[in-house]
């Protein structure tokens, strides 16, 4: 039985909802953590909706805040537990998006998303293993986890924007090749980079920018 996700929303500017940003917050934060960027995304893209859910799980590592699945490293679950943990979360978010479409009568190319460090990872595992392919995926800061089997499991291929900040030490810099070259081998065409210079483990001015021409540009909204 999947769990209910608890979201934030910025109603469109235009009143008019014509795309949905779906942003997916990192480990041990809540959906209210990446909401704000909807302010300075939302003068550019009046026709958006943004949602902003909370993760399923309370965090073990924060207790304030919550989880997609477990961090062995940080929490010291399992590999099992993690492996499980993630599996789960995203059929929770998949139902999500499922409901969110049918609520406000959108269609999968007209929801983007747009994840944080384990927000990016749950977003890579779910978004190519869905039927009917979102418009685009924004990954910051993130990892593609299981690489090995996306070639096999991947059946939609959105576009796709990973930026990373060369200076991050809490997810190695290196992650965004990785995740690019897996991306291509299992076949996605639209694969597209952007290193954030001096920046560490977050979101920067000049990534919003790309971030925002992505979606524009790529997925048309």
């Amino acid at each position: 039985m999947t769990r209910v996700l608890k979201s934030g929303r910025k109603e469109p500017v235009s009143g008019e909802t014509r795309s949905i940003v779906v942003f997916l917050h990192g480990y041990g934060a809540n959906g209210a953590d990446l909401l704000g960027l909807a302010d300075p995304l939302a003068e550019h893209l009046p026709d958006t909706l943004f949602l902003a859910p909370d993760a399923p799980e309370d965090c073990a590592g924060a207790p304030m805040g919550f989880q997609w699945f477990p961090i062995p490293w940080i929490d010291g679950s399992s590999q099992e537990e993690a492996e499980s943990g993630m599996a789960r979360a995203a059929e929770d978010l998949n139902a999500y998006l499922d409901s969110v479409m049918v609520d406000e009568d959108v269609l999968p190319e007209q929801v983007a998303l747009f994840g944080f460090s384990q927000g990016t990872m749950i977003a890579l595992h779910v978004a190519p293993r869905r039927e009917d392919a979102v418009a685009g995926l924004v990954g910051f800061s993130g990892r593609l986890l299981a690489p090995e089997l996306l070639e096999d499991e991947a059946v939609s291929f959105p576009a796709i924007l990973l930026v990373h900040g060369d200076q991050d030490d809490v997810v190695p810099p290196q992650s965004l090749p990785e995740a690019a070259e897996a991306l291509q081998q299992a076949g996605f065409k639209e694969v597209f980079a952007h290193i954030m210079k001096g920046t560490a483990h977050g979101i920067d001015p000049d990534g919003l920018g790309v971030s925002l021409a992505f979606l524009r540009d790529k997925c048309g909204f």
